[in-house]
Parts: structure tokens; C-alpha cells; sequence
């Protein structure tokens, strides 16, 4: 219980610390821009961070779901083991899911005006800006985000 709780509390710290630093620079020196690398950097980690944040929330759910339905088998059950597993699976998820991701924006052109009026990057006005085709984006952003809402239900 404790282990799964410590690897949430990390994973949202992780997650607040990952755009709000640049965006309070942003805000404070009254600039919008980031280059598109430190973009591509920091969407891995928004997605990286959110995807593994729901999906812990789901594993905790089941463990608690032991901890009450079953308190004298619980440390039987929740061996520690299986809270590797149930730890370690969103991390290795989480960053296949990121990766590709960035994969498919890495291939993108960007022509035109490139500027965003957003204090951090974001998947979507990213693909407004494209010249080329983002179907293939889309239909990953769709299928990812139905796996990543789905997930969790099933889990419970």
C-alpha cells in the first residue's frame, strides 16, 4: 500500500514539476516561447507523467480493494512481488506510449507561423501548426487516450 502510495507521490510531483517551472519563467519574463526540442522534452514528460498517474490511481484501487475485502489474506496476496509489478508496469507503459509519442511528432514539418500563444506545449495546438498530414497522430492520440481511460475501469 505504502509503496504504490510513494510511487504516486512521486509521479505527481514529478508531473507539477514538470511544466510549471518554465511556464512561471515564462510568465515572469512575459515571454511565450520555448524551442522545439525543450517541447518535445516536456510533452514526453506531461505524457509520460499523466498516463502513469491514471494508471497507478487504478493499481491503488485494487489494492485497496485486497486491503478491505480481504485483510487477513492482504500481505499474502499483495506480495511484494506483485507490488512491483503493479508499480512497474504503468512506468514501462507509460514510457513506450511516450515515446511514440514523440516519435511521430519528431517526424512532422512545421512550416509558416510557428508560434504558440501558450505558456507550455501541448500535444494538440503542436499538431495545428503541422503542414503535413497528422492523421496517423490523431488516430494514435484517440486509440492512446481510449487504452488510458479504459485501463483503469478494467483494472477496478
Amino acid at each position: 500500500m505504502y509503496f504504490l502510495l510513494a510511487n504516486l507521490s512521486l509521479v505527481d510531483f514529478c508531473l507539477a514539476t514538470n511544466t510549471v517551472p518554465k511556464m512561471l519563467v515564462n510568465i515572469q519574463i512575459r515571454s511565450k516561447s520555448i524551442s522545439y526540442p525543450c517541447c518535445l522534452t516536456q510533452m514526453y514528460f506531461l505524457h509520460f507523467f499523466g498516463i502513469m498517474d491514471s494508471i497507478l490511481i487504478a493499481m491503488m484501487a485494487y489494492d485497496r480493494f485486497v486491503a478491505i475485502c480481504h485483510p487477513l489474506y492482504y500481505t499474502t496476496i499483495m506480495s511484494p512481488r506483485l507490488c512491483g509489478l503493479l508499480a512497474g508496469g504503468p512506468w514501462v507503459f507509460s514510457c513506450f506510449i511516450s515515446l511514440a509519442h514523440i516519435l511521430l511528432m519528431a517526424r512532422l514539418v512545421f512550416c509558416g507561423n510557428n508560434r504558440l500563444p501558450h505558456y507550455f506545449c501541448d500535444l494538440t495546438p503542436l499538431l495545428r501548426l503541422s503542414c503535413t498530414d497528422t492523421s496517423v497522430n490523431k488516430i494514435f492520440v484517440f486509440i492512446v487516450a481510449g487504452m488510458v481511460i479504459a485501463t483503469p475501469f478494467i483494472c477496478i
